[in-house]
């Protein structure tokens, strides 16, 4: 989007640099990164940035709405909501493919959102690793008046609440094993708290606790939950207590937002960034052109599920009980507006809010870059200058 920048990184760019900046993340990290990380960052205008954060607070804004949450009760799969719920999520991540306007600028569709965590401390680091490594100036990774150190209070503030950090976990599946592990790692050092695996915790009546490498048992207060329900329904996983029980533990955020934000909300949306969007079982017939469409599955993680212009037979194999937890949504063409040298490379752009004051204040930006069919890593095999990466703003 900035021609100078891209075209002076492109030339100046070495295999051995990039090797350095994935070995330099690592170590900051303290893991092998399991994901593959772009070449490049991205860089972006300051007006695009703020069209960005805008487009995504007003999103938000109608997802909290009376008229649309009256709907999110149909968000729940089996009508299972959970007690105890929060007046809102204090973490948002709202995803948008960038596209070409009929002017030619670059745009922004919606194509997913989610009232749940995301990658909140890794992005960061990641952010600041890129400026430093690669020794770029008059560019910020972080919002404007923003620092390093008021992002990692801003991010206490919303995943400690008023408890210390003895009291707080990161709760997860298995979270050892998980391609998300740096973002908890960095969490955990940013600050303080444990990395516990859902499985581990003690329940003793209302109380929840986790046991420290030293074997001491310590209360829970807090839950920073990482945990998708979905996974541990679809793995069948034994969890020593239940998300439906009467618990004295405060959620960050509570399980129900997963849902209540999420795609469900998408077809009662009513802005020039969202796609038009259909829930199946509200379906007479068919769109003709179902090539022109996306099938996704409202109960699914990490893309699962989703077919990018589904035939006929993908829909007709939907039992019709089942119709009611997919929508269609129109197909979005990504613009390949990312020049690298392997050719034009499409982006997505994750809108990272932190929702602890009256409004939900935009912090950080995650990017995704692909020249595949879809996103994910499985259409971007074999691949370079795609995978993950931040978004470096001009001052």
């Amino acid at each position: 989007m900035i021609t100078d920048r891209r075209q002076a990184f492109n030339t100046g760019f070495s295999e051995a640099q990039y090797q350095s900046y994935i070995a330099q993340l690592e170590r900051v990290c303290g893991t092998e990164i399991a994901f593959r990380i772009c070449e490049t960052p991205l860089f972006i205008p300051a007006e695009f940035e703020q069209k960005l954060y805008s487009t995504a607070q007003d999103i938000v804004a109608q997802c909290m709405s009376d008229r649309v949450l009256a709907h999110s009760d149909g968000a729940f799969p089996e009508g299972r909501i959970f007690p105890n719920e929060t007046a809102k999520p204090e973490f948002l991540a709202v995803d948008f493919a960038v596209v070409n306007e009929q002017d030619g600028s670059p745009g922004l569709r919606l194509i997913e959102l989610q009232g749940f965590p995301t990658l909140f401390g890794w992005q960061e680091r990641f952010g600041a690793t890129a400026l430093e490594h690669y020794q770029l100036d008059g560019l910020r990774h972080l919002p404007a008046e923003m620092t390093s150190e008021s992002y990692r209070m801003h991010l206490a503030s919303a995943i400690l609440g008023d408890h210390p950090p003895e009291e707080t976990v990161l709760l997860e599946v298995d979270p050892w094993s998980q391609k998300t592990l740096p973002d908890f790692l960095i969490t955990r050092d940013m600050l303080g708290i444990p990395i516990v695996d859902v499985t581990t915790v003690e329940k003793s009546g209302r109380e929840l606790y986790y046991r420290s490498e030293d074997g001491r048992r310590h209360c829970i207060r807090r839950i920073y939950n990482r945990a998708i329900l979905d996974e541990i329904q679809s793995r069948d996983i034994a969890v020593p207590f239940s998300f439906e029980d009467e618990l004295d533990v405060e959620w960050a955020p509570h399980p129900n937002w997963f849902f209540r934000l999420s795609k469900h909300s998408i077809p009662y949306l009513d802005h020039p960034a969202v796609p038009e969007s259909l829930f199946l079982d509200q379906l007479d017939e068919l769109p003709h052109q179902l090539e022109r469409w996306v099938l996704k599955p409202l109960h699914s993680f990490a893309g699962s599920g989703v077919i990018v212009g589904p035939r006929r037979e993908d829909i007709e194999r939907i039992p019709n009980e089942r119709r009611k937890d997919f929508i269609l949504q129109e197909r979005i063409e990504y613009a390949p507006i990312l020049d690298t040298p392997e050719g034009g490379t499409m982006v997505e752009l994750r809108a990272m809010l932190l929702w602890t004051e009256e409004e939900p204040r935009p912090v950080n930006i995650l990017v995704r870059t692909g020249r595949g069919k879809m996103m994910g890593v499985d259409y971007n095999k074999n691949l370079t200058w795609v995978g993950t990466t931040c978004c470096l703003i001009e001052e």
